[in-house]
């Protein structure tokens, strides 16, 4: 994807809410249980209506992510998982679908390695439409953010409910795409939510950008999916996928154990 063309992430985000719906995001780890069920898992997400596809790229020390991701990760890193093979895994994926938005979320050590205007260039020619490095502070994002527009590539930043209002500023400065407020203190996965401080967490971002606004982290059932619709512009699931895909036995199990789940989550989001 060249900067000429429209990103596939903003474009699906401005169509939704051109028509008043929210946004739902799905994350799994590439490679995890194996390559073949995550491409499975990838086209059933679809079926059921997720919007964007949030790929995790596994890396030995995800150091935000709690022990369902975590032991995700591990999974997909006794599968020899690396970045060479998940742009495989999206190119295939691409065969068959050219419009779904991907999304990969990791951290700054494999982009490092594989140099930046490298993995740029090959998450574009993949298929890729955006990256949320978790460690990449904006101090140090400048230099990705040139070569990231070059290849058309939304840099999606977190936010915190402890970054202060300065500091959430300049990461909206930074940032493209959308917004990814993470709704509690602490790793994926965690605690419960309290959805009234979220909501006016939301309306701060929103105060500072004008970035949809999407949120993650803690977001397991279909009535806290609902209820964080209301004010945000996305929702993204996490865990609870990773734990469904942990549990499956087979790839013919990945869709009957997968497709229930989420379409709830639709179901309840719109």
């Amino acid at each position: 994807m060249s900067e000429l063309n429209i990103n596939r992430i903003e474009s699906r985000l401005a169509a939704l809410a051109s028509e008043n719906k929210k946004a739902l995001i799905a994350y799994l780890v590439a490679g995890d249980p194996n390559m073949e069920s995550t491409l499975v898992a990838m086209n059933c997400m679809v079926e059921s209506g997720v919007d964007i596809i949030e790929l995790g790229v596994p890396f030995s020390d995800p150091s935000a992510e709690g022990p369902s991701i975590q032991r995700g990760h591990e999974r997909a890193l006794a599968n020899h998982v690396g970045l060479g093979s998940i742009f495989e895994l999206i190119s295939a994926f691409r065969k068959t679908d050219s419009e779904t938005p991907i999304l990969l979320m990791g951290y700054t050590n494999p982009i490092e390695w594989m140099g930046i205007e490298n993995f740029a260039e090959q998450a574009a020619k993949a298929g890729v439409d955006g990256a949320l490095t978790v460690d990449l502070p904006p101090e140090e994002a400048g230099n990705y953010a040139p070569i990231f527009h070059k290849q058309g590539l939304v840099n999606i930043f977190l936010i915190a409910p402890t970054t202060s209002d300065a500091r959430m500023q300049s990461i909206a400065d930074m940032a493209s795409g959308f917004l990814y407020y993470v709704s509690l203190k602490g790793v994926t996965g965690s605690a419960k939510l309290d959805v009234e401080e979220v909501r006016g967490r939301v309306g701060s971002i929103r105060g500072c950008s004008s970035l949809p606004v999407c949120v993650g982290f803690g977001i397991k059932t279909a009535e806290t999916a609902c209820a964080i619709s209301n004010f945000a512009d996305g929702v993204v699931i996490g865990s609870a996928i990773v734990d469904i895909l942990g549990q499956c036995e087979s790839v013919a199990q990945v869709e009957s154990r997968l497709k229930p789940y989420l379409t709830e989550l639709r179901q309840a989001i719109d």
